[in-house]
């Protein structure tokens, strides 16, 4: 019961995707006697599997696969593929489910749609929004928040009173209430009101009866938005942390926003999104760079990149103290955009980046530094302690195995293994792949925390 699931892409000519599981407790692919060679996932079909979202806690697996579009959700228990579940809109660049697998949310940055899959009444519904490009889901799946390519919003940004305002860079997806549709139908832009609040849509579909809306997410005077990339949500549910890239991604200046969840931005007496009228409030700078964080109590770990003098990005981890708003230490971390972020043992934070020797690290080895300039990072939240893995490619999957004081990880298409002591590497002959690595999870985790995803 130390199973870690593989996303395998292309094992062998026949197919193009498996989903392999290994024993993390012996490091093997075989059982303890090899009277049976290897595991995987039975009746699993999907091309080219991308992500795992791991939810041990509800037993599933919801896998993602880029060659075909599928979303398979894969049984823990019976290790088996469970169902699949279609997504309209063509391929999606992000997508989530809700931990009750009641609603799937997706993004696709090809044909600018958000599909949005009703599984438990068969229904699935897409709607419009140019440039749409990433989805992020609080875990209840109540709260669904789209991310605008390459968009920056100002402050006092809102739809309120009838104003039109085109440069939003945030939309919430909201489920309607009966007596809404009804108000809504053949207005794609139809304007929620509530007293003194009111929130024109951006599309509501399906026009003839819309089921569910995109409504821009306002600023305070105090707010903005400059290349959001993700939400991060606070644990007891009241608050929505938005990461802005910022000039990583082409803009001004990386920071966080935040957007309290109040009754009165919310849609009652609906199941799914409930965003109706959301407002920003407060934008704190973050210099380091902001493309992913992670919360552990008080304290968000921020990772990202920010500029150098010659132009060249370096990697930066910012540690935020919630309770006073401030940043406590910023600490040199593996350059690249930081797409995987974990706690495991011993007081380790695992930090995984994409296109790390395109920065800064990779250029003073190149001008004869010894420094390591790996897509993988270790810190310890104790001391504070930064180790960098040696370069194996992108760091695209990182399990930790709870308890058991290791870390798997897939880095450039392989699978490896570190203890969680000193990031010293464990023996991986016996979880290796013939196939490519994309992302791996720790299936028989304690918590859906243990999740390279979220």
């Amino acid at each position: 019961m130390n199973r870690v699931l593989i996303a395998e892409q292309n094992p062998s000519a026949l197919t193009k995707g498996a989903l392999p599981f290994v024993d993390a407790y012996y490091d093997i692919r075989h059982n303890y006697n090899n009277t049976v060679a290897s595991f995987s996932i039975s009746g699993y079909s999907g091309s080219l599997p991308q992500t795992i979202q791991n939810m041990p806690e509800e037993q599933i697996g919801a896998v993602y696969g880029e060659g075909d579009g599928s979303f398979a959700l894969v049984s823990y228990a019976s290790e088996k593929e469970a169902s699949t579940i279609s997504i309209p809109g063509g391929l999606s660049s992000s997508v989530f489910i809700a931990r009750d697998k009641s609603f799937v949310y997706a993004a696709n940055d090809t044909t600018h749609v958000v599909s949005v899959i009703d599984v438990a009444n068969s229904k699935s519904y897409t709607l419009n929004l140019p440039n749409v490009y990433a989805v992020s889901v609080n875990p209840g799946g109540s709260i669904a928040l789209l991310f605008v390519r390459n968009a920056t919003q100002a402050a006092s940004a809102s739809t309120a009173g009838g104003t039109s305002e085109a440069n939003f860079a945030v939309y919430s997806v909201v489920h309607l209430t009966t007596t809404q549709s009804q108000e809504a139908i053949n207005n794609p832009n139809w304007t929620y009101t509530s007293g003194s609040v009111s929130n024109t849509a951006q599309d509501c579909e399906p026009q003839n009866l819309p089921v569910y809306c995109i409504f821009p997410v306002s600023t305070g005077a105090n707010a903005t938005f400059d290349n959001p990339v993700k939400a991060l949500f606070s644990s007891d549910g009241s608050t929505v942390t938005v990461l802005n890239c910022g000039k990583e991604c082409g803009g001004t200046t990386s920071s966080i926003t935040t957007i309290p969840l109040t009754s009165s931005e919310l849609n009652t007496g609906v199941t799914g999104g409930e965003g109706i009228a959301l407002t920003a409030t407060a934008t704190t700078a973050i210099p380091g760079g902001v493309t992913n964080g992670l919360y552990s109590g008080n304290t968000l770990y921020l990772a990202g990149q920010e500029e150098q003098s010659d132009g060249l990005f370096a990697g930066n981890l910012t540690v935020f103290d919630t309770t006073t708003s401030s940043i406590t230490g910023t600490y040199s971390i593996s350059d690249g955009t930081h797409n995987r972020m974990v706690l495991g043992d011993e007081d380790t934070l695992w930090i995984g980046s994409s296109g790390c020797i395109a920065g800064e690290r990779y250029k003073q080895v190149e001008a004869g530094s010894s420094a390591a300039y790996g897509c993988l990072t270790m810190f310890n939240t104790s001391t504070n302690a930064v180790t960098l893995d040696s370069y194996k490619g992108d760091a695209t999957g990182i399990a930790p195995v709870t308890g058991l004081d290791k870390v798997y990880t897939a880095e450039g298409g392989q699978v490896y293994i570190y203890n969680t002591a000193d990031m010293s590497e464990r023996n991986n002959a016996n979880v290796t792949v013939s196939g490519t690595a994309a992302d791996v999870a720790y299936m028989d985790a304690s918590s859906d925390a243990d999740n390279t995803i979220y």
